[in-house]
């Protein structure tokens, strides 16, 4: 196999939330594709987040998109100094107060659609958290936190008893497995 050529690239546009470009391609076989977009966003972190007594710490907050309110791990975008490390265990502290001394466990890093988006994700669990801050929100951010027992979150995604996304329940399961080892 081959990969593709990039004859010429345009960008439709350019925003602090992502871009979307065009690419000219050729496929190995000769096949020209005039118009291929691609959606360029930055990279992000999210990490499942575990209390001493097994509760889990979830973020529910409005997300325009799917225009309704949804229940979530903690997650992010890394500042520019910060290693994907880092970027979660400060949004973890900023959004839900929860901090641990414990080292993060990096559970996977995937590319979020790499058909037609550049970002990936990387997924981090951690141990043994306990409330020491309050919430440092950005202007844009409503969150309210809550904990649920580990294992009532798994009963809760499999019977679509909560609103959540891809992102949340996959990286609930791959904790799960993780701890199950």
């Amino acid at each position: 196999m081959n990969r593709w050529k990039t004859l010429h690239t345009e960008y439709i546009y350019k925003t602090p939330f992502g871009n979307l470009r065009k690419d000219k391609c050729e496929l190995p076989n000769g096949f020209l594709i005039d118009e291929y977009y691609v959606q360029e966003h930055a990279d992000w972190v999210n990490a499942v987040v575990l209390l001493k007594d097994r509760e889990i710490v979830l973020v529910k907050q409005y997300r325009h998109a799917g225009e309704d309110f949804f229940l979530e791990i903690p997650a992010g975008k890394p500042e520019s100094n910060e290693s994907n490390e880092e970027g979660i265990v400060r949004e973890i502290r900023e959004e839900t107060g929860f901090i641990t001394e414990k080292q993060p466990i990096k559970l996977a890093e995937f590319m979020v659609n790499p058909a037609t988006q550049t970002n990936k994700i990387t997924t981090y669990l951690l141990l043994d958290a306990h409330k020491e801050f309050d919430q440092d929100l950005d202007c844009t951010e409503d969150i309210k936190v809550t904990t649920v027992g580990f294992e009532e979150v798994g009963h809760l995604i499999r019977t679509n008893q909560i609103k959540t996304q891809l992102f949340t329940a996959r990286a609930y399961f791959m904790a799960k497995d993780f701890l199950s080892d």
